[in-house]
Formats: structure tokens, sequence, C-alpha cells
């Protein structure tokens, strides 16, 4: 299948994610993204925020898992496959370490950073990226499919 004949529509979003975060998810190690709301399952481009969370730069488990690369920011830069979204149940011990109480865990996978990032512009919440994005996406993951 081309990316011509790819089906038109939702099989891929956006979700936008400061950093460290997104860098976070980029080395496999944070295998959640925590969210108010929960999210269908499905394809997203991970989205670098302009923004950086400064204070989380402090937090070893942060600061282990990023140290030496990059903070790229307005960009995107990489993909995943969000397999599941659930909360933990009240009491109960998190689901992993990078788990935050109170929120929605959208369970990430295959998740494949690009080699270049590509600038674009983000929103809260899930977004639909333009066409022209996902081309641009599609040109370093061409086997990228839904």
């Amino acid at each position: 299948m081309s990316a011509a004949t790819l089906p038109e529509g939702d099989w891929i979003r956006g979700i936008s994610i400061r950093q460290p975060w997104t860098t976070a998810i980029l080395t496999g190690a944070k295998t959640i993204e925590n969210r108010p709301r929960p999210w269908r399952a499905g394809w997203v481009l991970l989205h670098a925020g302009l923004q950086i969370d400064r204070p989380a730069l402090r937090l070893p488990l942060v600061a282990r898992t990023i140290r030496g690369r990059d903070l790229v920011t307005g960009a995107v830069v990489g993909v995943a496959r969000i397999t599941d979204c659930h909360q933990d149940p009240a009491g109960s011990p998190p689901c992993t370490e990078w788990a935050h109480p109170g929120t929605w865990h959208l369970e990430l996978a295959d998740v494949q950073a690009l080699d270049l990032p590509i600038p674009a512009r983000g929103q809260l919440g899930p977004w639909r990226p333009t066409e022209d994005l996902v081309a641009q996406v599609l040109q370093q993951l061409p086997d990228l499919r839904p």
C-alpha cells in the first residue's frame, strides 16, 4: 500500500507532550502518557510542545532517562501506538513508575523516533495532522501503516 492509498480520516492523530516527557517516551523507558481524559487506541504523532517542564528535569528518573539527549521542541519527533487507556484502581500502586495518580494512562507501544524532527504546531487534546505532515512522517517511516 502506498502513501497515496492510505485510508483518509482518523487513522492517525497528534498528541502534544512537553519535554522532557516526549524524549523519555522516545527512549522506550516511559511507556505511558498521563492525560486528564481517556483517549482511544490508535496511532499518534508524538509532537514535542514548545514548552519544557523545567522542574521535571531535576527528577532523578527523568534525568537518568534523557541524559545526553537533545530536547527538541515545536516539532513532530516520532510516532507511537496507543494500545490501551486506563486508570489505576483507587489505593493500588501505580502501573509504572511514570504513572501519575488520578490520571488516565495511555499505554504506548511501537514507538519510533524520526531521524529528522518535523517542525509543526500542536494543540491541547488529540489533534488531526495535515495530509502534508503525515506525508513528511511517511517519508521517514515508509512502513508505518494503520
